[in-house]
């Protein structure tokens, strides 16, 4: 498409089923792949044919899934593009809705087949495992609802990339927005806040009407493949063999007792240190010091400069991949109207290569994402010789450990972008972050929990449940007068809309991101190799193994969180 931000991009694999010069955007073309892969499944009599039928479907799920991934990477990039629009969603409103059944169907036959029994049980459980929890989950009926919720999903987008404010005398996308809560000027901090959450309340209605919509359907597909509520369906359509719902229950705890009282204790010293009678969400991202803001770079030309320079202090391997990402131009960092909000990496199945999008405008928090993003994209990278298409991707829970981790090392070399003072402040910002995200992931977790196990309920009610959420989670931060604000600060976390129960894996993965770090800090060496070993794994071994092999505990109770804790205690400390 005309659109990508990429060219045409090197052939890892020539295709050996697929046509080369076919057009996966045409179902017409699309359609005698599937019957082929029909066919053929029944003359692959050896556990050696049927190995070969397995990748022959990997291929053509591969190249399905970079054909989506490249409209979903266009739309994204220019959510004002009818062109980028109309593709992305033909894709969802007329191919996806095609080629799910058809994949359900092979999945069935391979689960039937004979010879699967003959296949090595330790190369193939993870993966027929998956196979076997997604052909229970099936239904015919969830396949349309499934496309109405991702046409939800592009809405809520297309809402959120459009919205901008008028700042003394410049329009601004809210993202641009967000430097200006660094600003030692406190009246230009609140001034910025206040023009913010009240453009997002002016649209609250839309907000709310899309994510009503959203709750409607995911109730009746869990309705559909009999569960009695949403939260349970998605547990395990995601694939949650290692954990469930009383786990997280549990992490929410230990979060509050563990986590909460070091974050009173910093927002007690930032207040002090402000010398403020109460501290209030323009005050948050302020140096304390009142000192003026970080400014890592001004053009993202020198972000990825500093980026690679501090791979090239840290890790060969790391370091090459990010002179792949760049000389292939896989990037698209800038923040500008039109384009969606946030930040994703996105592997392109077929290629085998990651592409990085974000939305940076010069501050601190960009580099963070720079370097978070990077850790997803090693992870495609480290994944690219297997070639068993399903394991080339790996659970979230372990996909957010490369990247947390890459955050926390790449911060030991962040003099890249800053003089000796300024990375101390900048080490100590990141890991307050880190401190501050635990309970914000408590909230967010905990609020999809309480809605999709309370049908039925009203915006009052969901409102009022999010408020007492943030009184649970949310430290010393006055929000009087700010009512309507607090109860609708959800709207901006976009996994609520797009990624249902999506969000709790970012502290699981955190977890082991801190054991990793704490490892490299006694063995640098050691813990990069076990941490690349780990990578290298894909999604082929269950997670506990995976966190094992990069150095960790899959583990999430009060004895993995409180050392851990202790150790931010100890580093902020040390960086006062």
């Amino acid at each position: 498409m005309s659109l990508l931000p990429f060219k045409d991009l090197p052939v890892h694999t020539p295709r050996r089923f697929v046509p080369v010069a076919g057009d996966l955007g045409d179902w017409e073309q699309i359609q005698p792949l599937f019957d082929g892969l029909e066919r053929s499944i029944a003359s692959a009599h050896t556990p050696e044919a049927l190995e070969q039928w397995l990748l022959d479907w990997g291929e053509l799920s591969a190249a399905l899934d970079e054909e989506s991934s490249k409209r979903y990477i266009a739309m994204t990039c220019h959510t004002d593009s009818p062109e980028a629009e109309k593709a992305y969603l033909e894709l969802v409103e007329n191919l996806d809705p095609k080629s799910k059944p058809r994949q359900f169907k092979l999945e069935q036959l391979y689960l039937e087949h004979p010879s699967r029994e003959k296949l090595s049980s330790s190369r193939y459980e993870v993966f027929d495992r998956s196979v076997r929890n997604h052909v229970e989950l099936y239904r015919e009926e969830n396949v349309a609802l499934e496309t109405e919720e991702a046409k939800l999903g592009q809405q809520y987008q297309k809402l959120s990339g459009s919205l901008t404010v008028q700042f003394r005398g410049e329009e601004k996308t809210l993202t641009q927005m967000g430097r200006f809560l660094e600003e030692t000027e406190r009246v230009l901090r609140q001034e910025a806040w206040s023009l913010v959450a009240n453009r997002r309340l002016e649209m609250k209605d839309q907000f709310e009407d899309i994510f009503d919509q959203l709750i409607e359907l995911r109730q009746r597909m869990a309705r559909n493949a009999g569960f009695d509520n949403y939260r349970d369906y998605a547990f395990k359509l995601r694939g949650r063999f290692d954990y469930n719902s009383e786990d997280c229950y549990h992490f929410h705890e230990a979060i509050a007792h563990e986590v909460i009282p070091l974050l009173k204790q910093l927002q007690n010293q930032r207040r002090l240190q402000l010398s403020l009678d109460a501290l209030r969400p323009w005050d948050l991202a302020v140096d304390p010091l009142n000192q003026p803001p970080l400014r890592p770079f001004e053009r993202v030309e020198t972000m990825v400069e500093r980026t690679q320079n501090i791979f090239d202090q840290l890790d060969p391997i790391a370091s090459d991949g990010f002179k792949t990402l760049r000389q292939l131009a896989l990037l698209d960092l800038a923040n500008r109207k039109g384009k969606a909000p946030g930040g994703y990496q996105c592997t392109l199945a077929e290629s085998r290569l990651p592409f990085i999008f974000m939305n940076a405008v010069g501050v601190q928090r960009d580099v963070e994402t720079m370097l978070h993003e990077a850790g997803h994209a090693f992870h495609a990278l480290a994944t690219r010789n297997e070639n068993l298409y399903a394991y080339r991707s790996a659970p979230i829970e372990f996909c957010e450990v490369a990247s947390m981790t890459m955050e926390l090392l790449g911060n030991e070399h962040i003099e890249s972008f800053y003089s000796s003072a300024e990375a101390r402040r900048a080490r100590r910002d990141h890991l307050e972050g880190v401190v501050e995200v635990f309970p914000w992931i408590a909230t967010v977790d905990a609020f999809q929990h309480w809605i999709y196990t309370h049908p039925g309920h009203t915006r009052f009610e969901r409102a009022s449940a999010w408020d007492q959420l943030i009184c649970r989670f949310g430290g010393e931060v006055d929000w009087s007068g700010l009512d309507a604000a607090r109860s609708h600060l959800w709207h901006r976390q976009l996994h609520i809309f797009l990624h249902p129960f999506y969000y709790v894996e970012y502290g699981i993965a955190q977890l082991g991101a801190l054991q990793i770090w704490s490892n490299f800090k006694q063995d640098s060496v050691s813990a990069l190799r076990n941490y690349h070993d780990g990578l290298t794994l894909g999604g082929s071994r269950p997670l506990p193994e995976l966190f094992r092999t990069a150095g960790c505990q899959f583990d999430f109770s009060t004895a993995t969180v409180r050392p851990l804790v202790q150790l931010l205690r100890q580093e902020l400390e040390a960086l006062q």
